[in-house]
């Protein structure tokens, strides 16, 4: 005769919420506040069931962010990184030393759309927009803005690294020369609708470009 176990029934995993598709990397060029502050900015700015299922576009209200704060969203079944660059942060991009530590610093491999072919990588210098997957393997690149001589890497400029097998990427997502991943992060469609929303997901009127034409994400 079977004997019923008095182990109590495991409990059930809990159903994912759509806050956990949506989370805010609280390092920042300049200084952010607390993050318990800021979940009302998370969940306004997340997208519904129904748009994620159709890989729709996603609008962020970009007023909201602050200079040197980073915002992740879900768009197309990947984390999005959303970062306002102060103006520091886009000096330090342009200079000769900086670009000479890159592998393609000017963005020759087509890993973003024509709207994005330039020294900032993006539609408005100030909004950093990319698709969070390292080149290399497809893990996800932790956000380290500030500048520092040891911490994540030695002479480290801020940016992207990878913790998986240390590969860099710059505040333009611009892959580091001498590390394992080949290409810089990719740049989805986006653009700006009006002042204050970033629309990510779909193109400025009258460009084409199509995601699956990058050569790597």
């Amino acid at each position: 005769m079977t004997l019923a176990s008095s182990q109590p029934p495991a409990p059930a995993a809990a159903e994912p919420t759509r806050r956990d598709f949506l989370y805010l990397a609280t390092a920042a060029v300049g200084g952010v506040g607390a993050a318990a502050t800021l979940w009302p900015l998370i969940d306004q700015m997340n997208p519904d069931a129904a748009t994620e299922a159709a890989a729709g576009p996603v609008d962020i209200d970009v007023s909201q962010i602050q200079p040197g704060q980073q915002i992740v969203v879900l768009w197309s079944a990947r984390p999005v990184f959303v970062v306002h660059r102060p103006k520091a942060a886009l000096d330090a991009l342009q200079t000769p030393e900086h670009l000479a530590l890159l592998s393609d610093p000017n963005s020759t491999v087509r890993q973003q759309p024509d709207y994005a072919t330039n020294w900032s990588r993006s539609a408005k210098p100030e909004f950093l927009v990319l698709v969070g997957v390292c080149t290399h393997l497809g893990c996800i690149p932790k956000f380290f803005p500030q500048p520092s001589a040891t911490d994540p890497a030695p002479n480290w400029p801020g940016g992207y690294f990878c913790p998986c097998h240390g590969s860099k990427y710059d505040l333009a997502g611009r892959v580091f020369l001498g590390v394992p991943a080949p290409y810089n992060l990719p740049v989805p469609p986006n653009h700006f609708p009006d002042d204050k929303t970033l629309r990510v997901g779909e193109n400025p009127p009258g460009s084409n470009f199509d995601f699956g034409s990058v050569l790597q994400v």
